[in-house]
């Protein structure tokens, strides 16, 4: 999918005050432990982040349900 539609990009448009709710969703989302939870949130608050669409969009949904305000985008 990615050669053929290329990638999209995890962007979080106000971060919390605190990262600990954006990590709380990474490590359900993505089944991860707490290391890598924070080495993931760091790539997305520096739009670091990115994989396919449907990857990136899954994580956008998993955190505007728990209020924070996430889009998966393409250049």
């Amino acid at each position: 999918m990615l050669s053929e539609h290329g990638p999209a990009w995890l962007r979080v448009s106000t971060p919390p005050t605190t990262s600990v709710a954006i990590m709380r969703v990474l490590r359900v989302a993505l089944g991860i432990d707490l290391m890598n939870a924070r080495a993931v949130l760091r790539r997305v608050l520096d739009g670091d982040y990115s994989g396919t669409l449907p990857e990136m969009e899954y994580l956008a949904r998993a955190l505007r349900q728990s209020g924070i305000p996430a889009a998966a985008i393409r250049p």
